[in-house]
Order: structure tokens, then C-alpha cells, then sequence
């Protein structure tokens, strides 16, 4: 039996990385968006850098996240053709990725240029928001918490 707290079994554990990583950008793109549209329906500008930061963190997290699935899936399934969920789970992440990347953009730009949010910005975090909820419910199925039984 393997055992979980031996440092050789958890960093050198070829699936592992992608498991750990991707609760940080899920966590803290979900908690900005939820301040974001908070700071909105309070009018509280004072929420604006806690969201500016908040997203920048978990935009910065993403590419890590994106570099150890691949690797995951070049380990564990030798590069074969991705079929069903495991493709629908990259292809998600990535877009997953892009929107949490558009929404930290647009922060950044309002931010830069001293100007209002503005409100289209809303819409899109909803649309990544749910993007991102989807692509961690197909990771679940592959990762064997949502199975059912």
C-alpha cells in the first residue's frame, strides 16, 4: 500500500498535480466574481481591488492547471485521442481558462485607464462562472468523487 504521507508519493505522483492545483483558480475566480457582483448590487467601490486581486491570482493559477492536465493525460493515457468527457473537460478547462483571463482584462483595463466597469462585464463572468462549474463537474466524473453509487 502507498503511503499518503511519504513527500516521494505526493510530488512525484503523476496525476496528482492537476488534482491539487485546480481548486485555487475554481475558488478564487468563483469568490471575485461573487465580490464583483456584490460590489455591484452594494455599490461599495471599495470592492474593486478585492476583485482586481482576487482575479489576478486565479488568473495567474490557470496556467499551471492547464500545463498539468496535459501532462496528466500525456502520462496517463500515453497521448492517445481524448474521447466523451475527458474531451469535453480539456476543451472546457481551456475555454475556461481564456474567460477567467477575458474577465481579469477587463478589471485590469478599468483599473489602468481609471474608468467605470463597465456592465457587459457581468454577463461574461456569469457565462465563465458557468463555464468553470461545468468543466469541475466533469473533472469529478473523471476523477471518480462523482460517480455515482
Amino acid at each position: 500500500m502507498v503511503n499518503p504521507f511519504n513527500p516521494r508519493t505526493v510530488l512525484l505522483a503523476k496525476h496528482a498535480r492537476h488534482v491539487v492545483l485546480v481548486h485555487f483558480p475554481i475558488a478564487l475566480f468563483l469568490t471575485a466574481v461573487g465580490f464583483d457582483f456584490a460590489a455591484q448590487w452594494t455599490k461599495k467601490a471599495e470592492l474593486a481591488p478585492v476583485v482586481r486581486y482576487t482575479l489576478t491570482v486565479a488568473a495567474v493559477a490557470t496556467p499551471p492547471v492547464v500545463i498539468t492536465g496535459l501532462l496528466a493525460w500525456q502520462w496517463q493515457l500515453e497521448g492517445h485521442k481524448l474521447r466523451g468527457i475527458l474531451l469535453q473537460h480539456l476543451v472546457l478547462g481551456v475555454t475556461s481558462s481564456v474567460l477567467i483571463w477575458l474577465v481579469w482584462w477587463l478589471h485590469f483595463r478599468a483599473n489602468r485607464k481609471s474608468e467605470s466597469l463597465p456592465t457587459y462585464r457581468l454577463p461574461i463572468e456569469l457565462v465563465a462562472a458557468l463555464a468553470v462549474a461545468v468543466t469541475a463537474h466533469l473533472g469529478g466524473f473523471l476523477s471518480g468523487v462523482n460517480v455515482p453509487g
